[in-house]
């Protein structure tokens, strides 16, 4: 094993540090006096602080459950089980198909490929695409593996969106071949134009789906979810109960709580996915005038703006930027081989227009 680049970084950064590296929502849209609120209403009763069931909390799995079946993908309750982040969920399904071979995508997830490594998945990469993965790469690739990590919406780290006709070919390819799909939605509310279906409703008996609270209320919450079938969730239960018992349940109770005004939730979701719209506009504005040598295209939603830099190593580059107080995530931590070095993911969620323009003046000095 070895540390994320990412969690790494963060570490070594300062309140002087201009920071595109992380994938941190903006602190000024949490919605915290509604959650402060509902925290106190969350520790109204002494049974708050007991211990509660691995699957989770059951009025928080039925909201879940509610509100995939109200997108077109019928869901119930026991189909939700509640971890500690999406990252757990990861874990707890790589460790149930553990020592197997995995098809991602290229570039992938940093978090998930450092998962499978752990749970000793061999992991067989396919190329992106612009409207998502190569078909035929896919297909072959799973016809071998039986088992594939995707995210579809907005997909980290190149932020691309799966067209409807690649989410239908994935289907395809998973149900004709027998196998089975993780589908990582984190950034799936996010969108800036509409939202898209989950490849996961297409082949609902073959597919993982997860979720996250992380990126529209909170990360410090930790909640995350999987949905699927009884038949294939009951068996990472007792991995679940072998990690932690149960995830924290008063952070359950906390969003549930929120989550009960479904109105006061939607507005909410209204404005970050407004606001994030706008930050990308201005982000990628500010690197046509600033950093007008670097290449990308604009994603429909998420938030990360990826692109390269001709014969330029970013790997270099973000080392002597980091003397300058800018930090920025090289591309080449998203592939199995760190073969590709010249590519760059900036986060632009969490920083101010004056520290945008400000950041990208300084990468440009430095280049």
């Amino acid at each position: 094993m070895k540390r994320s680049f990412i969690r790494e970084i963060l570490e070594h950064t300062t309140s002087q540090t201009i920071s595109f590296a992380g994938g941190l929502p903006n602190e000024s849209l949490f919605p915290y006096e509604a959650l402060r609120e509902s925290g106190y209403r969350a520790l109204s009763e002494p049974a708050s602080l007991q211990y509660t069931t691995s699957q989770g909390y059951q009025p928080l799995r039925e909201k879940i459950a509610a509100a995939y079946t109200q997108q077109g993908f019928p869901t119930k309750s026991g189909e939700i089980l509640i971890t500690s982040g999406s990252q757990q969920a990861l874990d707890i399904i790589t460790r149930y198909y553990h020592s197997r071979e995995i098809t991602i995508e290229a570039p992938s997830y940093l978090g998930a490929m450092n998962v499978f490594n752990l749970n000793r998945l061999e992991q067989s990469a396919v190329k992106l695409e612009a409207d998502g993965i190569d078909i035929e790469g896919f297909a072959l690739s799973f016809q071998q593996s039986k088992l594939a990590y995707l995210i579809p919406d907005f997909q980290n780290p190149t932020g691309l969106t799966y067209s409807e006709e690649k989410r239908s070919a994935v289907a395809e390819v998973i149900e004709n071949a027998g196998g089975i799909l993780i589908e990582d939605s984190p950034y799936s509310e996010l969108f800036f134009e509409r939202r898209y279906p989950a490849i996961s409703s297409m082949v609902p008996e073959q597919s993982f789906h997860l979720g996250s609270f992380s990126k529209i209320l909170a990360p410090a919450l930790r909640i995350g979810w999987i949905r699927a079938s009884e038949a294939l969730l009951q068996p990472l239960i007792p991995y679940k109960e072998a990690m932690d018992l149960h995830t924290n349940s008063i952070a359950q109770r906390i969003i549930d709580d929120y989550l009960s005004d479904s109105e006061k939730f939607q507005r909410h979701l209204e404005t970050i996915r407004s606001s994030y719209s706008e930050k990308m506009e201005f982000f990628a504005k500010a690197l046509d005038e600033f950093l007008p040598m670097f290449h990308y295209n604009k994603p429909k939603g998420g938030m990360f703006i990826y692109g390269a830099l001709d014969g330029i190593s970013t790997s270099d580059l973000v080392q002597k930027c980091l003397q300058k107080n800018v930090v920025f995530v090289p591309g080449r931590e998203f592939y199995l081989d760190g073969s590709i070095d010249n590519e760059i993911r900036f986060n632009f969620t969490n920083s101010s227009k004056e520290k945008v323009i400000e950041g990208l003046q300084i990468i440009y000095s430095v280049l």
